[in-house]
């Protein structure tokens, strides 16, 4: 089910520092919800340093940026010190968020009941309407970097 025009599902995930970080708190704001399906694994690395080689243009644009994974908050960290990345990584550990967004996925890199979170981005109007969302056909693809910079813009 698309997201497209409707409120994006509210959701508070534990940050980095295990402080919990709303998707409220960024009312007022444009934001790109960037899922990931795991920290230190080929793919999110290069996700998560093009994420953070053009935040100054997504900021620019009006927009933060938020990763969520279902990793631990410590895992996350690691990720983010090893890598640069100076945005918020939330962890999803319950998979809620995940689930909400419809992002969930079963049995990743064929282990029987590993659900992580598909490679997915939303952008977020200030108002918190879904203006864009893109859902990768399996988590190994990548998002079209320039048109998520384009939704942010819009």
């Amino acid at each position: 089910m698309s997201l497209l025009g409707q409120n994006a599902p509210d959701f508070t995930l534990p940050n980095t520092k295990k402080e919990p970080v709303a998707l409220s708190s960024y009312r007022g704001k444009k934001l790109v919800i960037a899922f990931y399906p795991a920290a230190f694994t080929g793919v999110c690395q290069k996700e998560m340093c093009t994420f953070r080689d053009t935040l100054g243009a997504l900021n620019e644009a009006g927009a933060e940026v938020v990763g969520i994974s279902v990793d631990m908050p410590f895992s996350n960290g690691a990720f983010a010190s090893a890598n640069g990345v100076s945005f918020p990584l939330l962890s999803d550990v319950h998979r809620t968020a995940a689930r909400a967004y419809g992002v969930s996925w079963n049995n990743f890199a064929g282990i029987a009941g590993l659900e992580v979170a598909n490679r997915s981005v939303f952008v977020v109007d200030a108002d918190g309407k879904v203006t864009y969302e893109w859902i990768a056909p399996n988590p190994g693809v990548e998002p079209d970097y320039d048109a998520v910079k384009a939704a942010a813009a819009g």
